[in-house]
């Protein structure tokens, strides 16, 4: 009997032994394209966005689909499995917008609905864009928190008044006007509400790495390139035409390998964070 415990106690030891092994390792995704290979590293913090993408790159239904809507400067946009085989999915997947990731160069990030149509932010089943975005300076940054603590004030509708008559004054040219009127809203700000800022985190990424700071937590970011950063620039400076399409088909193939989190690390310098 005590024999067969132990027996029972080492097969154990060795399922956890294996388990724990499973544990250490991790997917990388390659996105091959004509202009060369993004390595994508998919984050554990948003695992229902994580397992959705591994399994379409894994089953081949990403491959042979376009990058269909470019903006330099902005964004590269592909995966349309819905636009490759004409199914109209109502599926989405629940947003995972609090684990705090940015909209930094070579961030993947799941493409959605409005707001309007789509209030909880819910994401594509299959669409995702990856960030080419552009570096901010800190003038930048402070005339981007500026402009979203105008549109705060500015867009109520007691405040239509302030919009029509600094859209009038610009048109004129008047600047001396546009500045009198967004001061008199920067002092209502002051008075009536805590200012938006961004965070020290988000200043440093924006004006190191840069990316597309304002949708942050408008959207979720479930990965990272964490090699071919250089493809992003190529594909997002393809010439376009209506909609953002490019005027020619790219397409792309997806490659799924699983590796050990320490080769990852060593390979391309990604820290995994540390588990509570």
């Amino acid at each position: 009997m005590k024999k067969q415990i132990s027996l029972a106690m080492a097969f154990l030891a060795v399922l956890v032994m294996v388990s724990c092994a499973n544990d250490r390792k991790d997917y990388i995704v390659t996105i091959h394209t004509s202009f060369g290979d993004m390595k994508v590293l998919l984050y554990d913090e948003t695992p229902l966005h994580k397992a959705n993408f591994i399994e379409l790159a894994e089953s081949g239904d990403y491959d042979s689909t376009i990058f269909h809507r470019v903006i330099k400067d902005f964004m590269i946009q592909g995966g349309g499995i819905d636009m490759k085989t004409g199914e109209n999915k109502s599926e989405r997947i629940p947003a995972e917008l609090d684990k705090g990731y940015l909209h930094v160069k070579g961030a993947l990030a799941a493409a959605r609905q409005g707001d309007r149509v789509n209030p909880k932010k819910a994401s594509s089943w299959c669409q995702f864009y990856i960030v080419d975005g552009k570096k901010y300076t800190p003038e930048e940054i402070e005339a981007y928190e500026n402009q979203l603590n105008m549109g705060k004030v500015i867009q109520r509708p007691e405040n239509q008044e302030y919009l029509k008559a600094a859209q009038s004054f610009q048109k004129e040219g008047n600047q001396v006007a546009v500045d009198s009127i967004i001061a008199v809203v920067m002092e209502q700000i002051a008075a009536e509400f805590e200012p938006i800022q961004l965070t020290d985190k988000q200043k440093e990424a924006y004006t190191t790495k840069g990316g597309a700071p304002h949708l942050d937590f408008e959207y979720t970011v479930f990965g990272q390139v964490v090699e071919g950063l250089d493809v992003i620039d190529k594909i997002a400076a393809v010439k376009t035409g209506r909609a953002d399409k490019p005027v020619e088909d790219y397409f792309l193939t997806m490659e799924v390998e699983k590796l050990p989190k320490r080769k990852i690390t060593k390979l391309y310098g990604y820290e995994y964070p540390e588990k509570k």
